[in-house]
Formats: C-alpha cells, sequence, structure tokens
C-alpha cells in the first residue's frame, strides 16, 4: 500500500506525503486522467455548472493534463476548505448572515431557517468563495494538487443509485455542479485533484466538518448509513473517476469512538474500496484514513490491493501543553520529522498549531484555549489572541519571519518524503491560515523551491 499523508498546521497547515513502498514494475506510481470512463460523458463539466442538482458525469476537456509521476515528483498542494462542506471559522460572515447563533454547521444552516433562503446564501457562496482566478493564482504559485472536500449531501443519487434513501434533508444540495466545474478548472490550470468525502450520512466523528455538531455521531453505528457511504463513493467514482486523480473514502472518522466504530471503519475501507473499484480507472487512486488509530494500527492492512493511499492526522494544537511551546520550539519539533520521516514505514500527518486564536476554530460560538475562553473553569491563558490572527497587516515581523521559517521547515519535511499540502487556500478572518494571503504577506514563497533559511534544522 502506498501512503499519503496530511498534516494542517494553523501557521502554514501543511500535508506531509509520503510513500510505504517503492514503485514496482506491477504498480506504477503515477496516476492518470482515464478518459475511457467517460463514454457517456458531457464534454466539458462545467456545460453544468450552473444547475441546482446536476448529474453529468465529468468528462475529458478540451485541456489534457500530464500524468503526475508520484513517487518521483513532489506534491505541493492545497485544500479547498469551506467551499463545498461549510466551516464556520473559515467562512464566519455565511453564518452570521443568518442572525441565527444555532445554526453552528451544514446540518443547523438547512435545519433552522428557510429552504430558499439557504439555498440562495449557499448558490451565492458556491459561485463566488472559489473561482478559476483562485485556480490560476494557485497555478502561478507553483501548486499541482488541490484537494477538494465534498459532503454525501452535494452528491445526487437517485433510487437507481442506492437502496438506502436518497433524502438529504436538512442539508441543502445543489453544490454538485459546481464541484464539476472545478474540476474542470483544475485540468485548465494543470492541477491534479484529491477529491475526499468530508462529510457522511449520520457523521462520522460530531465534528462541524463533517456537516453536522454532535456529541453523538451516528454513522458507523448505523449499518444504513454505511451503506449508503459505500453507494456515495460508487456513484462519485462512476461520475466523476475520469476527472480526478485520488478519491478519499472518508474524511476523520472516528475510530477511538469505541472498538465497534474501529472495526466498522475497517470494513467500510473494504467495502468501500471493492465498490469503488469496480467502476472507477484503474489508474485512479483510493485513499482511507487512520481513523485517529495511529497507522500502527493498519499493519498490513489492505497491502494487496492496487493503489491504496493513506491519509494521517496527528494534531498537536488541541491541548495547553502543545499551546505552551515557543515560537522556536514548534520549529525545533518540526525539524524532528526530517530524519524519523525518510525511515518511516507509514505515512505520517501531524499539526502544530502557535495559538487556537482564529474565530470559531473550536465551533461557532466557542473561544479559545489560548487566550482562555474556550471553556468555563479553566483559568489558563498564553495571552491575547489579538497578535496571532485575523488580518496580516496587523502582524508583526517577528510573527512573519516566523510564519516563513515554519512553512519551510515544513516543506523541508514534506519534501524530504512525497510532498506536502497546505489547510486551507483562503479563509476570510484568519490569514495566517490562508495559503492566498501568505503569498501576499510575503511569508510564502512565489516559488515553493526557494528558500531564505535552508539549513534551519541542521
Amino acid at each position: 500500500m502506498q501512503t499519503l499523508s496530511w498534516f494542517r498546521l494553523l501557521h502554514l497547515p501543511l500535508a506531509l506525503l509520503l510513500l510505504a513502498a517503492d514503485v514496482g514494475a506491477a504498480e506504477q506510481c503515477y496516476l492518470r486522467i482515464n478518459n475511457a470512463a467517460a463514454s457517456t460523458t458531457t464534454d466539458s463539466a462545467g456545460d453544468d455548472s450552473t444547475g441546482a442538482s446536476g448529474t453529468a458525469t465529468a468528462g475529458p476537456s478540451a485541456t489534457s493534463l500530464a500524468a503526475f509521476n508520484y513517487g518521483r515528483q513532489k506534491i505541493r498542494g492545497v485544500n479547498l476548505g469551506g467551499w463545498f462542506v461549510l466551516e464556520p471559522w473559515i467562512t464566519p460572515s455565511v453564518f452570521e448572515n443568518t442572525n441565527n447563533d444555532a445554526i453552528v454547521d451544514e446540518y443547523t444552516f438547512g435545519q433552522l431557517q428557510d429552504q430558499d433562503t439557504a439555498l440562495a446564501a449557499l448558490t451565492k457562496h458556491w459561485e463566488t468563495w472559489y473561482t478559476e482566478d483562485d485556480f490560476a493564482e494557485m497555478q502561478a504559485a507553483g501548486i499541482n494538487h488541490v484537494r477538494i472536500p465534498v459532503g454525501y449531501w452535494s452528491v445526487p443519487m437517485t433510487a437507481n443509485d442506492t437502496t438506502f434513501g436518497t433524502s438529504v434533508s436538512p442539508y441543502i444540495p445543489g453544490a454538485w455542479p459546481y464541484l464539476l466545474q472545478a474540476l474542470n478548472w483544475a485540468r485548465a490550470h494543470q492541477i491534479h485533484v484529491i477529491v475526499d468525502l468530508h462529510g457522511a450520512p449520520g457523521s462520522q466523528n460530531g465534528y462541524d466538518n463533517s456537516g453536522q455538531r454532535t456529541s453523538s455521531p451516528q454513522w458507523a453505528v448505523n449499518p444504513a448509513n454505511v451503506s449508503r457511504t459505500i453507494d456515495t463513493l460508487r456513484f462519485m467514482a462512476e461520475q466523476i473517476g475520469g476527472m480526478i486523480d485520488v478519491l478519499e473514502l472518508l474524511n476523520e472518522g472516528a475510530g477511538f469512538t469505541s472498538s465497534v466504530w474501529a472495526a466498522n471503519i475497517r470494513q467500510f475501507f473494504l467495502d468501500g474500496y471493492d465498490a469503488v473499484r469496480e467502476v472507477a480507472p484503474a489508474d485512479m487512486k483510493i485513499m482511507i484514513g487512520d481513523a485517529f488509530l495511529g497507522v500502527d494500527s493498519w499493519t498490513g492492512f489492505m497491502t494487496n490491493e492496487s493503489g491504496v493511499m493513506m491519509d494521517y492526522h496527528e494534531y498537536q494544537l488541541f491541548s495547553n501543553a502543545e499551546l505552551s511551546r515557543s515560537l522556536d520550539d514548534h520549529i525545533q519539533f518540526a525539524c524532528t520529522y526530517v530524519s524519523t520521516l525518510t525511515n518511516y514505514a507509514n505515512n505520517n500527518l501531524w499539526t502544530i498549531l502557535v495559538t487556537d486564536c482564529a474565530k470559531w476554530l473550536n465551533g461557532r460560538g466557542v473561544g479559545a484555549r489560548w487566550d482562555g475562553t474556550y471553556q468555563a473553569g479553566d483559568t489558563t491563558s498564553f495571552g491575547s489572541c489579538t497578535p496571532w490572527t485575523g488580518g496580516y497587516a496587523n502582524f508583526s515581523d517577528t510573527y512573519k519571519t516566523f510564519l516563513r521559517k515554519y512553512w519551510e521547515v515544513q516543506v523541508q519535511v514534506g519534501e524530504s518524503v512525497q510532498g506536502w499540502s497546505f489547510w486551507t487556500w483562503k479563509a476570510e478572518n484568519a490569514d495566517e491560515w490562508s495559503y492566498q494571503k501568505g503569498l501576499e504577506g510575503g511569508w510564502i514563497p512565489k516559488d515553493p523551491t526557494d528558500r531564505l533559511y535552508p539549513d534551519i534544522c541542521s
């Protein structure tokens, strides 16, 4: 099994990418758009870009995309966060405009307001949050991959595609045509695509980034949810497999919840793989995740299946102990991965945040650990959030120097193995999270091979 890992770092949320196995003759380590999958397709996914529930298959556009030589070329990517799965900290205005503090995720966005009102707001968001200009900027900045999160409610299955129901209420469907348009934009700008199922029926983790913020996620304990997810993935592979490089079966399943969850996730990956392989182009890769169980829990898993990649997230920000590290400590901690990951038999993803200060990073209406507003009764505080988040015009020179150093050390770690991907390309009010703003503010170079601190880990 090949492995691919992501690490989301607030101050340069990068994803580390590496392969566990050498490239063999039987398994060529590259991805290619397979036009054979488009025998019943439209000529351009963009042709259906304005419909409410388009079902057109994404076929080849006029622009060709050269195969990416995985295992040899370095992956330099960004995530398109907050577009087809809302996250309050990425686009707080979308939630504030509802004038309802109880709307905390995409589930309540549809549940607690008029459906037409919700659809109008989402349509405006889908049309404007990302445009082709963003893809042109990414290409100019040397980005060669995007990862696009999608919720199951945006996948327009019919009763012919599943026997487990097609209602997505209270979610608001309609994003699918905009996804198809994004795939054509990516191809037009020579960018490879990873699509990941970020939200599954019943919520796979209870986080708002699954679509539903809940203390009782139901995905893994309801067999119908799991089966419907497999049908959703099959539909996605059949419809857009010829336009993407990797399909990720599920983002951040909460395997830590119980042994039942862990076992059901493992079986889901096996069943999901089989369902996708039945219809997907042979050279489309399939990505699984470690489900917060650690990569050692997956030793020997799916080693006989072809084209499998691993997604591993190790967060380093959701505790006071991690937040107490100094800026230099964060850099030195990152440097330790240069030596360990080059010999690491599995993938590794980790997250270090200097602060959790971005507004609603911990959920709408939830404060930050950094300034002691996270929860009542916790008096721990590391200071004001003001210097650490918001518009970069207010960032000190010291902070921006750190951001540049931190970007470089993470890229050095990533490129010592397979590559990296940054979460996220843009955010409304948290420039420290934005690759786009990093380019504008100067702490991310316009050429990702440029270095000011080439010996930072020496």
